[in-house]
């Protein structure tokens, strides 16, 4: 039976595969390759009928105004028996005349970074590299087409709606270390996207003070109440939580060996610095780094601080012990018996 994945889960692999390459790629090549056409050839559907999926995508994708281009032979414009197809990045250059003022791009880039390849299905992800395995040289991870806000994160949207409607929320809030989550009521004034990670800025009441709140450590749902609070307070709460969580940072620098020519290279060299040993990347919570350097693997080495390196090999024992296999006892080894 083929496996089910839906069609526009499908397209977005395709987005990200053709994104990811400058020479294109065969139609042979994304039928094989990526995650969506590949299941269903493995379940035995027929190679016309996957054609034609691919191209109901292609011509569904292009109506939805993604540029994909066709690559023909030179010699032969109509041949199309070996075409390739990519999306051309230059569709998506500014004009160089373009200017956009620091207020101005501080807004398309909190836009802009809803839509990310850090969400980019496994799937999505796998098939990339299933063509960089070809031989087949891609760009950097896809940034650009992939939304971040995901099911994970089901308390966007409530907290964007309080937010537009000046409501005050409650929501269940577990902090590492404590063993349960505790209620907190919240004023909300902004959500911002910082470290690729969703963060709420608001008005705790309990503590009469601001707070900062990843979207990833709420529990439950959020809970919009009648309650309402001044418009006002609003005002100029993205740039204070920003400022506050840049404050954070500079204040917490790791010292990081990095493989060259890796995905952690990639990722992490945009917010690096070099260093006589290694580089020094900045960081606002020690668990939610180890948690992102702990996915990187051997790629990475943590020097300093002990904290975040011990935050680090704890997690990768526990993929380890997670994926160890289980000692068999005396009775599992016996022939006969019970089970």
């Amino acid at each position: 039976m083929a496996a089910r994945i839906p069609p526009e889960e499908r397209q977005t692999n395709l987005v990200v595969a053709l994104m990811a390459t400058e020479i294109g790629l065969t139609k042979q090549q994304i039928l094989d390759n990526i995650s969506g056409y590949r299941q269903r050839a493995d379940a035995g559907t027929r190679a016309d009928a996957l054609e034609k999926m691919f191209e109901r995508d292609k011509d569904d994708l292009r109506t939805l105004g993604v540029p994909i281009e066709t690559i023909g032979d030179p010699g032969d414009a109509n041949d199309l028996r070996e075409a390739r197809y990519r999306i051309p990045k230059a569709e998506y250059d500014l004009p160089e005349d373009i200017e956009f003022s620091a207020a101005e791009l501080a807004v398309l880039t909190l836009a802009g970074s809803v839509w990310s390849a850090e969400s980019s299905s496994a799937d999505a992800q796998a098939g990339v590299r299933k063509i960089r395995a070809l031989g087949i040289d891609g760009d950097e991870p896809i940034i650009g087409f992939a939304p971040r806000i995901t099911v994970r994160e089901s308390s966007f949207a409530p907290l964007q709606s309080a937010i537009e409607d000046c409501r005050i929320v409650a929501f269940d809030y577990l902090k590492p270390g404590e063993e349960s989550p505790r209620r907190r009521r919240v004023e909300p004034l902004a959500l911002l996207d910082y470290g690729a990670r969703w963060h709420v800025y608001g008005i705790d009441l309990d503590a009469d003070d601001e707070r900062t709140f990843l979207l990833s450590r709420i529990v439950g749902d959020v809970v919009v109440t009648k309650q309402t609070f001044d418009a006002g307070l609003r005002e100029g709460a993205g740039d204070r939580a920003l400022a506050g969580l840049e404050a954070v940072a500079a204040r917490n620098s790791a010292l990081l060996e990095i493989t060259p020519g890796t995905e952690a290279a990639l990722r992490l060299g945009r917010r690096s610095t070099p260093q006589v040993q290694g580089f020094s990347v900045p960081f606002v919570d020690v668990h939610i780094f180890a948690d992102e350097l702990a996915s990187y693997g051997p790629e990475v080495r943590v020097v300093e601080p002990a904290a975040l390196k011990d935050a680090v090999i704890a997690r990768l024992e526990a993929t380890v012990a997670a994926h160890a296999e289980p000692a068999r006892s005396d009775s599992d080894r016996s022939d006969g018996g019970e089970h």
